[in-house]
């Protein structure tokens, strides 16, 4: 019995001995650039979103509409904190309301300032498109960080 637990443990021991003599110790595996798979945005109507905030949560969305103007709205509200040292706010134009300029304050959206710098030209009417994720449904609201923004087309100057 002595003489079967002898082998046995002469095998691990030669297994063990052999197993760490395999793998070098100074193994790096090759660096390979991770490719991240591109962000798909969902095209919704804003309307849907005020409809159901939480369905959108954590979600991409991508939106066209008429912008209204830029503004301060939310902006350092803490339970979904946008610093206004670095972010601006603007409204759109509610998709609903066709005879006014209505703005549609019930959907947040954030983009940073030096971006926003590049578009002080807009107007109220101007078409617009954005690309961004939710980030919050405080107040029951949709708040959300731009991603991409694009001018659609521009009422002419007067």
């Amino acid at each position: 019995m002595n003489k079967i637990k002898l082998v046995i443990l002469a095998l691990f021991l030669a297994l063990g001995v052999q197993a760490a003599t395999v793998v070098p110790t100074n193994f790096e595996m090759p660096q390979t650039p991770v490719q991240q798979p591109a962000k798909v945005y969902q095209s919704i109507n804003p309307l849907d979103m005020l409809a159901r905030p939480n369905f959108y949560m954590n979600k991409n969305v991508q939106i066209t509409a008429k912008f209204d103007k830029f503004s301060t709205l939310g902006l350092d509200y803490r339970p979904a904190l946008r610093s206004s040292d670095n972010y601006i706010s603007f409204l759109i134009q509610r998709p609903d309301v066709q005879d006014h300029n209505v703005p549609l304050s019930e959907l947040k959206v954030f983009m940073k300032r030096t971006e926003a710098e590049k578009y002080i030209d807009l107007s109220s009417g101007d078409e617009i498109e954005f690309k961004g994720r939710v980030f919050s449904t405080a107040l029951g609201d949709v708040w959300m960080d731009v991603e991409e923004f694009k001018v659609l087309s521009q009422k002419t100057k007067k």
